[in-house]
């Protein structure tokens, strides 16, 4: 049976830089800023916290800034992925020592592994660590699958307990092979009452940065049993969400963000700036939307 590490939305949460690296007082804002805005569960160090451009002592402060902030208020959810097995389980056990509720392990990516090889690298961290691990499965950025027949075989690993799905098009089929043993999350924040609909717990969601209140209320409004209000909701945020994938995640969240007034810095080469026309189409979409938190809370 499915062991939920939340129910409703979790915010993938952008990280904030300054000169001088990760700004760790910003970080606790942002997630207080979450949390009293009623988010769920904070992701950090995942894609959208831009992890890949961490050292390692950096990936770890950064883990146990949000810990510390959060102080026990929502799960925090640790991104400790990696394509290279031995590093993500030494990773993952200091996620798990500075207080992780869980950790977030994302395909192995360049290496392109096997099926079998994907078994291997979770079977492995997984069994490294005591706390939750969640599976993230996003093929348009890792070139690699994680197939239903893969999750059958893993649901012998007792502690891989939650999926985090951004291929929609399989989840029938990983119902249909291994029934509640996983908690789904929706990887995308346009198809969160489609996953609702499937079964799932709830969202990982980039649009939370900006709008926490709003996805929270529309994951919980579904599971409540109020259909139509999620429906009306999912549907009205489209513009927000197709703006904020404008150009490569990050970019366009962490470009929204400042510009409303949060203060989270750049993102880290190779990323860079948004073009001067999406700043533009960004900032029109910013417009339709009650922000009006960000405001009391930030400035």
């Amino acid at each position: 049976m499915a062991r939920p590490i939340f129910t409703g939305a979790g915010v993938a949460i952008v990280t904030p830089f300054n000169e001088k690296g990760v700004d760790f007082d910003k970080l606790e804002k942002l997630v207080d800023f979450q949390i009293k805005n009623k988010i769920d569960s904070i992701i950090i160090c995942g894609s959208t916290g831009e992890a890949a451009t961490m050292d390692h002592k950096e990936h770890v402060e950064t883990i146990k800034c949000a810990v510390d902030a959060a102080a026990g208020r929502v799960p925090v959810i640790a991104g400790t992925g990696s394509n290279d097995t031995a590093y993500g389980i030494e990773l993952s056990k200091e996620a798990e020592k500075v207080g992780a509720d869980a950790v977030l392990l994302v395909t192995p990516y360049y290496n392109k592994c096997t099926q079998e090889g994907l078994y291997r690298h979770y079977k492995a961290t997984a069994e490294s660590v005591d706390i939750p691990c969640v599976l993230y499965n996003v093929p348009s950025r890792t070139n690699v699958n994680i197939s239903p027949e893969l999750l059958y075989r893993l649901a012998d690993v007792e502690n891989i307990v939650a999926i985090k799905e951004c291929n929609f098009g399989q989840v029938p089929e990983i119902y249909s092979l291994t029934g509640d043993r996983y908690a789904l999350y929706s990887g995308e924040d346009g198809l969160v009452v489609p996953m609702l609909s499937l079964g799932a717990y709830g969202v990982i969601s980039v649009v939370a940065n900006l709008m926490p209140e709003y996805t929270s209320t529309m994951v919980h409004a579904y599971i409540d049993g109020d259909i139509e209000k999620a429906k009306k909701m999912q549907i009205d945020v489209v513009p927000m969400v197709k703006a904020m994938f404008c150009e490569v995640n990050p970019i366009p969240v962490k470009e929204a963000c400042n510009m409303v007034g949060m203060g989270v810095g750049p993102c880290r080469l190779p990323l860079c700036d948004m073009s001067a026309k999406n700043h533009d189409y960004v900032a029109e979409v910013l417009k339709k939307y009650d922000l009006s938190a960000i405001d009391s809370y930030f400035k």
